[in-house]
């Protein structure tokens, strides 16, 4: 392939600002579907997780013809809790497609995947998307983006950016607001222009370094990267260069193109291309693919440092082992061992003072898809709370702070400030504009933990609330996340109706009657502060006398649906959240004596 008709593009954006929307569309107008062809929505977005979220959760690459240009395409995750990826997924790429919503503007991680970006020194395209929105006011939005860049401090020749107004939900794009213009295509175009052909020299010795991990069941792990310099040939005898700085030989067995969001198995690659390689068994993030004869491994990716940590521990409670089928502490290492793998993000460690293991990751939605895919994969565990980690510099302990903006209502913008400054939080900014408020908050990532559901409950599930890493700061002192205490099941019993009935005047269930629990699970939350020991199976005993219209009915008001995310972030230190394929429960850790009060 012509190194000259290259061109690597990555497509970076904050959550649900369209990047994957937008890639159906260059794909569905570049040609490569039949007109009649069922093509799925959201079509990069394989994992079943992505799908139900909405959300990018892993990269993924895919590829198109433009006139006789040849496009690679590389969507990332928009959420900086997986910015792990975004870091290491940008060396494949020489230019930027920066997708910013004609309403919301830049958003925290509008910054900080453009910081990243503007790290890398690549060219940017600016896509104001979803101009067909009635509240759309895109000449705001590109005011906001220019000063983005000034506050990045973005080189000159990098200010001096295009732009494209797209709706890639319609399908359209145009270079003016004007434009009437219904196709795709000056988004291409602009690519071909602004976006530079790959460097690097065919003659000279190979280098590839692996930026994501992906799976065949018929080859294993297949390692995909960029072609730096040199040829990529089947059954060609290479040199891999690992983290640890150690050199070890393999031999490439399989080369995939990307076409579309397909692999195409080709004999080589040159310059430039990005392809998926199989051959190396226990290939991970990093390592460099070069010449036997000429070893020259490429600069290892630098990835931000964790700043959330959980314990996963073995499940010990009562129902154990009844409905997982890995349970056990080595099954719980060898699939976090795996995750690694791929995630360089992910840090583990075993605990010196009980079985498990510390899992640090970059934030709550990290840490929590990880526990939900090996939940769907059949392990059960136990997590405990999340904890931030800290730091000790000159003798002082410093904690991560996070810079969060809040979209919200007039009228709820009283509570959000009041609940804000409980939680340490320092007000940088506050705009209003349409009856709308948007605040800008720099606060300690520890109050931020279970902050969300008590949020959408103060803006009547209404606020709009998003965070990014901002530095680590002064330790902000005793914060309190949670006031109520929680109803603790006093026996392993089944609920019953009646007993509900009379424990939901006392605070909220989480559960509904006819579900078995167990001594010390937590069923419910109680009013007060204090934690609670009950007994959901409490029945109404009979008698042989009736009373006419003196019986209360039973009306049990709808429990509590709380998600996994809901559960992590609920929980206090001496809770933890079981994990099984089918369940996910809270419970008091160990086996306290609880006793009625």
């Amino acid at each position: 392939m012509d190194q000259n008709k290259i061109r690597n593009v990555a497509i970076i954006a904050h959550v649900d600002h369209g990047k994957t929307t937008l890639v159906d569309q260059l794909f569905k107008h570049s040609g490569m579907f039949r007109e009649n062809q069922d093509v799925t929505e959201r079509l990069m977005d394989s994992m079943d997780l992505e799908k139900e979220r909405g959300i990018t959760i892993s990269a993924k690459n895919g590829s198109y013809n433009y006139k006789d240009y040849w496009i690679n395409i590389i969507d990332t995750p928009g959420h900086a809790d997986f910015g792990g990826q975004v870091e290491r997924v940008l060396r494949m790429a020489d230019g930027c497609l920066l997708l910013v919503d004609a309403q919301e503007g830049p958003m925290p991680q509008t910054y900080f995947v453009l910081k990243k970006a503007l790290s890398h020194h690549l060219p940017v395209i600016v896509v104001i998307n979803k101009i067909d929105k009635p509240a759309a006011r895109c000449e705001w939005v590109m005011d906001q983006v220019f000063d983005l860049f000034v506050k990045l401090n973005a080189p000159d020749d990098l200010l001096d950016f295009p732009v494209i107004y797209a709706s890639a939900k319609q399908g359209y794009a145009n270079f003016e607001l004007a434009d009437t213009s219904r196709t795709m295509a000056p988004i291409s175009e602009i690519i071909v222009q602004r976006i530079p052909a790959p460097t690097g020299s065919a003659d000279a010795p190979l280098q590839m370094q692996v930026n994501t991990i992906d799976y065949s069941q018929y080859l294993g792990r297949l390692g995909i990267g960029k072609v730096v310099n040199g040829t990529l040939k089947v059954n060609e005898n290479v040199v891999v260069c690992k983290r640890d700085h150690s050199i070890v030989p393999a031999r490439i067995t399989k080369i995939f193109r990307f076409e579309c969001d397909r692999k195409v198995s080709v004999e080589s690659a040159g310059v430039g291309e990005v392809v998926a390689v199989a051959g190396v068994e226990d290939i991970t993030v990093g390592v460099t693919f070069t010449s036997p004869d000429n070893p020259m491994p490429l600069p290892l990716i630098e990835i931000d440092p964790p700043t959330l940590s959980m314990n996963f521990i073995p499940n010990d409670s009562p129902f154990a082992g009844l409905e997982g089928k890995f349970v056990t502490s080595r099954h719980i290492e060898e699939r976090l061992r795996r995750e690694t793998l791929s995630d360089v993000a992910l840090v583990i460690e075993p605990l010196t003072d009980a079985v498990g293991y510390r899992v640090a990751g970059r934030g709550e939605l990290h840490l929590s898809i990880l526990i939900e895919k090996m939940r769907r994969e059949g392990y059960e565990f136990q997590v405990t709370r999340p904890q931030v980690i800290m730091k000790v510099e000159n003798g002082k302990t410093l904690e991560p702070y996070e810079e969060l903006t809040i979209d919200v209502d007039d009228a709820y913008k009283g509570v959000v400030i009041e609940k804000l400054g409980n939680l340490k939080g320092q007000m940088l900014d506050m705009t209003q504009d349409r009856g709308m408020a948007r605040l800008t908050y720099k606060i300690p990532t520890r109050s931020l933990l279970g902050f969300r559901s008590q949020f959408m409950t103060d803006t009547k599930g209404l606020g709009i609330m998003n965070y990014v890493f901002a530095e680590y700061g002064p330790h902000a002192g005793d914060i309190v996340n949670r006031v109520n205490g929680v109803l603790i099941a006093m026996d392993t019993a089944t609920t019953v109706a009646y007993a509900l009935f009379s424990l939901q005047e006392r605070g909220r269930l989480f559960m509904g009657a006819g579900v078995k629990v167990y001594k010390g699970q937590i069923i419910g939350e109680n009013a007060r502060a204090a934690d609670m020991v009950v007994n959901p199976a409490k029945g109404k005993k009979l008698t042989n006398m009736r009373a006419s219209g003196s019986d209360e009915n039973v009306v049990l008001t709808p429990p509590a649906n709380m998600s996994l995310e809901d559960c992590i972030a609920y929980i206090n230190d001496d809770e933890l959240v079981e994990i099984t394929p089918q369940t996910i429960r809270l419970r008091k850790r160990g086996d306290a004596n609880f006793k009625k009060r």
